[in-house]
């Protein structure tokens, strides 16, 4: 025997592993003690990116100033239904890149995974609506709004599990690692569809 492999080297791998998808999905891949101008220049191009990504969810939140101006109880809200899909879309895809990175992850497995990602995101999305809901009515007194941001949340949640399964797959198509851009892409996502969901609830039924 040359060589052989202990259970220590096998698990050292995967912890290695691990920890870049996970230093990725922050853009922070870089080693933990490199000096600070080089760690600064490493992280500054997602920062930036998501710089410009936060603009675009200021955007979309501009086109329905009206209603915002009008029902001022909006703008309280919809940060939650953003916050929410994106919590939900980062489970996804950290789910995803975790298969991923032990070999899990093929064409005849992945439509089962997205048909579960999606089960789950119905389930909880229902008993979370249902919790916003009641907290939204008993808060503001309003059956409406209630109804409209619950129905926006479970919008957002579906939303959250086609980012969290799709996302990585593009950005594969175009040689980017979705463990640093996959983050940045997916909450831009449901940034978006949680504002347009909402506030366009609230400009077609409050207005």
């Amino acid at each position: 025997m040359i060589r052989r492999i202990t259970i220590d080297d096998v698990v050292d791998v995967i912890r290695e592993d691990a920890d870049q998808n996970f230093l990725g999905m922050a853009g922070i891949a870089e080693d933990t003690f490199q000096p600070p101008g080089r760690a600064a220049k490493s992280r500054v191009f997602w920062l930036s990116m998501n710089l410009l990504t936060a603009f675009l969810a200021a955007m979309t939140i501009n086109i329905f100033q009206d209603v915002i101006d009008q029902i001022v109880f909006v703008a309280v809200l919809m940060p939650i239904v953003a916050s929410m899909g994106g919590v939900a879309a980062t489970q996804t895809l950290t789910i995803l890149l975790k298969l991923k990175s032990l070999n899990k992850i093929n064409s005849s497995n992945l439509t089962w995974l997205f048909k579960r990602e999606l089960a789950v995101a119905i389930l909880n999305g229902f008993v979370l609506a249902i919790l916003i809901g009641l907290s939204t009515f008993f808060w503001f007194n309003d059956i409406t709004l209630a109804l409209l941001i619950a129905a926006a949340l479970i919008i957002n949640l579906i939303s959250s599990v086609v980012a969290g399964v799709f996302v990585p797959l593009i950005l594969r198509r175009f040689e980017q690692d979705p463990a640093i851009a996959g983050s940045v892409v997916v909450t831009t996502v449901t940034d978006v569809v949680g504002f347009v969901s909402f506030l366009g609830l609230a400009t077609i039924f409050l207005l």
